[in-house]
């Protein structure tokens, strides 16, 4: 397939890299063509450069939002959740209608206030979820592109194990699928399913994106609790 991966960071390059590596015909979309290439320091999480990634991965071809998605068959959006409306707005809801929208985004947000913030990983304050518990980022994408076929998927877990399972406990543990699309959510389930994983489990329609999206705090303790990223859920049934 052509897919277009429409974000520059660690999770938008695991997917990029993983779905090349299986065959696929890879863009990265980004916002800005002529910055994102030109950085040469490490963003606010510290991911190197995407020059220096995108010279080990040649065969990922880089465009700008609306280049990606109009080429494209299937798109993940893996922009920063704040944002990913956005960002889907300059790839053009027309480039995305009628096309399956993974959404591995989390609505992080880092600017409102809290009496008592959590720290994070990274000794700032950790973000609260907006929208969450009454909405999701993902029915937000969706009633903003209500033409596209919006699945939530893997994103309760690190970037590096979204598209490569079997590196933890040899691939037995969890991931999740939300959408009201039976179709796109079997694509993406086949997808996942060419990444390694074994356990997927369908939560029903898209407001159960509420839930994977609400684990991000104890996902976000867990990692700081560990010191690393490197674990996922189990479901045992």
């Amino acid at each position: 397939m052509k897919i277009a991966v429409l974000g520059t960071g660690a999770v938008g390059r695991a997917h990029a890299a993983a779905l090349a590596a299986l065959g696929h015909q890879v863009t990265i979309g980004t916002r800005d063509l002529m910055a994102t290439p030109a950085r040469s320091e490490p963003d606010a999480m510290g991911t190197a450069p995407f020059a220096a990634w995108a010279e080990q991965h040649p065969a990922v071809s880089l465009a700008g939002y609306a280049a990606a998605a109009a080429q494209a068959e299937l798109l993940i959006n893996a922009t920063a959740g704040h944002a990913s409306v956005d960002c889907l707005t300059a790839a053009g809801a027309h480039n995305l209608a009628g096309k399956v929208l993974i959404d591995v985004a989390t609505p992080n947000d880092f600017t409102t206030p809290v009496a008592v913030p959590m720290p994070s990983p990274w000794d700032t304050p950790a973000p609260i979820l907006n929208p969450a518990v009454t909405d999701s980022l993902a029915e937000q994408i969706q009633r903003a592109f209500p033409e596209a076929k919006v699945v939530k998927a893997v994103n309760t877990l690190a970037a590096h194990l979204m598209t490569d399972p079997t590196a933890l406990a040899g691939g037995d543990h969890t991931v999740f699928l939300s959408g009201d699309d039976p179709d796109a959510k079997t694509r993406v389930r086949d997808l996942l399913t060419a990444y390694g994983w074994r356990d997927v489990i369908d939560l029903g329609e898209l407001t159960t994106a509420r839930g994977t999206e609400m684990i991000q705090p104890l996902y976000l303790a867990l990692t700081r609790a560990l010191g690393h990223e490197h674990f996922n859920f189990k479901i045992v049934r």
